[in-house]
């Protein structure tokens, strides 16, 4: 639909009751006509309007003065022509810049420290007096640590995990709300519940300790404007006081305990001065994490006297809701996790980590002490991944309908959809859809169980598929803060950020030695650049260049320098080539390719059957492929930017770096020395196999996946390219037959295992019903890019940015009969559809003002399409005929 006026007006910042910027935020919209000047009118403390012109409509620069704490902006924005249409209006908030903060750091009183893991949480309790005629009221609060907030016991927002997690030492992040309706004439009550949460909990898989300090803290303010004008500002500080909570246990990781039964002290003066060096507060630029959706178990047996399993039917984040406690000092344990065994019980076995000094046992727990009828148990201070609980009570009875499922995510706005003729393959794009969803909880994270961990490979893995499926941007930026926080002095990408465990403090860790790797540290030039092309942000650019230049130089050092030690016993004195070859330092390598199994049938792991093997092992392909693709892409960033000297010594670089690939890994005959599938995608999806040779290498990967039954070989770094380099090979065919592979490895074979998230085993479950590893981790996910960009047949075109010229070309599974999908990007929603209809194949699209389409048919006929309604037919293939009429 074409819109007669500009709309979906948006800043560069998030918040939870209303957006929350800095003094100079950026503003977007989407156009209604091809005229590219606009007028914006703005509003400020609904004093009288201003107005600008401007061109463009995406990150607009703040066209006026830089604005003040806590003012409220009102604006619209129109085509600069006579009679344009005004959009509706939009509206935001300035936060309370950090100059402007009066309130004190105030901490809680710990007499006991149970330790990492036990700790309870506190509440910092403020009372202060109002008169009648508070117009508005904002109350302005963060922390180190995590927290809640209520006023005059009434919930503050809306938002959970507040103040989110970053690197603390750099980065920490307000939140903004209206609790005008929550105050009282006279005497009024704020409460901060405040725990570990990243700030000092536990981190990863081993759940060692976080290491951003020792100390809890929380700044607050409220601001009441009365009728007269004038603003009472209430702080924290030496008044308020410091309370045991009933939260007895309170870990983000592992759980809370609740005891309802317990009284609330007087307190004590809480503690002024305990924070030191806390950095400079500001605004995300992320949405807020909220409950997205409630659920209701979908079944609930008594596996034996007071123990109950509940199922929820989807794997995911967040926690339950209890309405039921019984009766005053019942005990009920809730056990979390995402596969039951053979007996129907709860088991967490797969997700426990091997450590040097024995088996850590993987744990998610809450505990509630009922208290008053009409307590409520929600565990708001920690998060969980799953889809069961084991809920355990003594002389108690559970009436399930007294429980949900809160799911916890951060709150992206979707820009994707896909549906087919094929439910299989709807049921792949659901599943991987929600593996996605929960493990965007903040950041990133790889699963949301064992480790819950914002590794950069994951991300940048997925950043191309997560761009199709929801607005990232915001998001991502706000992660890469931290991974931009975390890098080492060196130059290095910590493989995890916000990283809790600092490694860049502790280059003496054994982890230290495994930082830096291919794949997963190219996260910092790869991402900004998936978000640059998806939504045409300059400043994603800028912001991480500096960033970028230190992992790329750090890199080519390091392949200057250092040689792996077989090249070093082949041939003492090194070729010239060499000094780009990248193959001296820790690679991860392809990581999770499909378990080999022994003579009896067993899984084998090389990595846990012999690990110095693995971690000895030439990874060099794939760190010098990966070095070429960073130095060529920091090329073309160089060169956006404007830094023209950069762009051409990068440029240089990357072309070197190819050469040497191809004179370190590539054969005469189109072959690579290692000879795997991984290999052969890497190497033609990143333009490493010179023109003459691309067929052969083609060649050689699909015979590889025929002699391997018609499977994939393919692990973390590569699936998600390998079915578009088959399909624009022209082997659509083979890329179908994988991509329907039901037996293991395969995507498929999930689905028929009843999975609900993608795994991080290709055998997540496996052909006994036994689990392995976590079953939520969305990497091997990124292959539902492929029914957007193939199966759909909708992909941005190659020198385009911001979706401003877009290619519709289907490339239809045999047996499909009709796709049907959306994208709404920064120029609007682009809808796109195709059917079989006999012999023909109708497709329809609507394409937005500003977006220039090309739409190629099955049998090569090209139409130019939009703005508005595309609507053509055209003969099938004969081969795509035939497969429908067989189906």
């Amino acid at each position: 639909m074409l819109r007669s006026a500009p709309y979906a007006l948006t800043v560069d910042s998030g918040g939870d009751d209303f957006v929350v910027t800095g003094p100079t935020p950026r503003l977007s919209w989407k156009a209604a006509g091809e005229n590219d000047r606009f007028e914006i009118e703005s509003s400020v403390d609904g004093g009288e309007s201003r107005t600008v012109e401007t061109v463009g409509h995406r990150f607009i620069d703040w066209p006026f003065e830089a604005l003040s704490s806590a003012t409220r902006v009102s604006w619209r924005v129109r085509h600069a022509e006579t009679d344009a249409a005004w959009s509706d209006w939009a509206s935001f908030e300035v936060g309370l810049l950090d100059e402007d903060w009066r309130a004190a750091w105030v901490s809680p009183v710990e007499s006991v420290d149970a330790g990492y893991g036990k700790r309870r949480a506190h509440v910092l309790r403020g009372e202060f007096t109002l008169p009648d005629g508070v117009v508005t009221a904002r109350l302005y609060a963060t922390a180190l640590g995590l927290y809640t907030a209520t006023v005059n016991g009434q919930r503050v927002g809306t938002d959970e995990l507040a103040p989110g997690s970053t690197s603390y030492d750099r980065t920490l992040y307000a939140q903004a709300h209206d609790v005008t309706g929550s105050l009282a004439v006279g005497v009024n009550v704020i409460e901060i519940e405040l725990s570990d949460g990243w700030y000092r909990g536990q981190v990863g898989a081993f759940r060692l300790p976080a290491g951003w300090g020792t100390v809890l803290g929380a700044r607050a303010e409220l601001h009441a404007t009365l009728e007269d004008g004038t603003v009472r500002v209430i702080c924290t500080d030496e008044e308020w006081v410091s309370v045991p909570s009933t939260l007895t246990r309170a870990d983000l990781m592992d759980g809370q305990t609740v005891d309802f039964t317990l009284d609330i002290e007087a307190g004590e003066p809480v503690r002024v001065g305990a924070v030191a060096d806390a950095p400079a507060i500001e605004w995300s630029p992320a949405p807020p994490v909220r409950v997205v959706e409630t659920r209701a178990p979908v079944s609930s047996r008594e596996i034996r006297p007071g123990v109950w399993v509940v199922d929820f039917g989807q794997n995911t984040s967040g926690w339950v809701r209890l309405n039921d406690l019984g009766v005053p000092g019942t005990r009920t344990e809730i056990d979390y996790g995402e596969y039951v065994d053979a007996s129907g019980d709860l088991s967490t076995a797969h997700l426990d980590s091997e450590r040097p000094e024995g088996r850590k046992a993987f744990v998610q727990r809450d505990e509630v002490i009922a208290g008053a009828a009409g307590d409520v148990f929600e565990p708001r201070h920690t998060v969980h991944g799953f889809q069961y609980v084991r809920l355990s009570r003594r002389g108690a009875g559970f009436d399930p309908t007294s429980i949900t499922m809160q799911i916890v995510q951060t709150d992206l706005a979707r820009a994707g959809t896909f549906a087919s003729s094929d439910e299989d393959l709807n049921r792949l794009h659901e599943i991987a859809d929600w593996s996605f969803r929960g493990n965007a909880v903040d950041v990133p994270t790889d699963c949301p169980t064992r480790e819950r961990l914002a590794w950069s490979g994951d991300y940048q893995v997925f950043a191309p598929t997560a761009t199709r499926l929801y607005d990232v941007l915001g998001f991502t930026r706000k992660w890469l803060r931290s991974v931009r926080d975390d890098q080492l002095d060196d130059g290095r990408i910590a493989n995890f950020s916000p990283d809790g465990r600092r490694i860049k403090h502790h280059l003496d860790d054994q982890f230290a030695m495994m930082t830096g790797s291919s794949g997963w540290g190219d996260a910092i030039v790869a991402v900004p650049w998936e978000m640059y092309l998806s939504y045409g942000d300059r400043e994603v650019l800028a912001e991480n260049y500096d960033a970028m230049v230190r992992w790329v130089e750090w890199a080519l050092e390091k392949a200057r320098t250092t040689r792996h030690h077989a090249r070093v016993q082949a041939s003492p004195e090194p070729e010239s080539f060499e000094q780009y070859l990248w193959d001296g330092t820790f690679h991860w390598g392809e990581w999770t390719e499909p378990k080999e199994r022994d003579a009896d049938g067993n899984r084998v792991d090389p990595i846990k059957h012999n690990p110095m093997a693995w971690f000895m092992a030439d990874k060099g392909e794939v760190g010098t492929a990966y070095l070429h693709r960073s130095t060529a892409t920091l090329a073309r960033i160089a060169e956006i930017l404007g830094h023209e000297t950069d762009a051409a010594r990068y440029a240089e670089t990357a072309d070197k770096v190819a050469d040497a690939w191809r004179l370190g890994y590539l054969n005469s005959d189109g072959t690579t020395a290692t000879d795997t599938q991984a290999a052969y995608v890497r190497a033609l999806s990143f333009g490493l196999v010179p023109a003459d040779l691309r067929a052969a290498a083609v060649e050689r990967l699909v015979e590889l996946i025929q002699e391997n039954d018609t499977h994939l070989a393919t692990g973390f770094l590569a699936t998600g390219d390998l079915l578009p380099v088959l399909a624009d090979a022209g082997r659509a065919d083979l890329a179908y037959a994988l991509l329907g592979q039901r037996t293991t490895p395969s995507w498929l074979y999930m689905v028929d295992r009843g999975a609900t998230t993608i795994w991080e085993d290709w055998e997540g479950i496996d052909e006994h019903g036994t689990a392995h590893d976590s079953l939520n981790h969305y990497s091997k996910g990124a292959v539902i890019r492929f029914l957007h960009t193939h199966t759909l047949g909708l992909q941005q075109d190659a020198d385009s940015v911001a979706w401003e010229k877009i290619t519709i070309s289907p490339v239809p599974a045999p047996g499909m009969t009709w796709a049907r999908g959306t994208h709404d990007g920064p120029q609007g929603e682009i809808a796109v559809e195709w059917r079989v209809e006999g012999e023909a194949i109708r497709i329809t699209a609507d394409i937005p003002v500003s977006t220039i389409a090309r739409v190629v048919f099955p049998d090569g006929t090209v139409h130019a399409a939009g703005p508005g309604r595309f609507d053509q037919i055209a003969g099938l293939p004969a081969s795509l005929t035939a497969a429908v009429t067989a189906r």
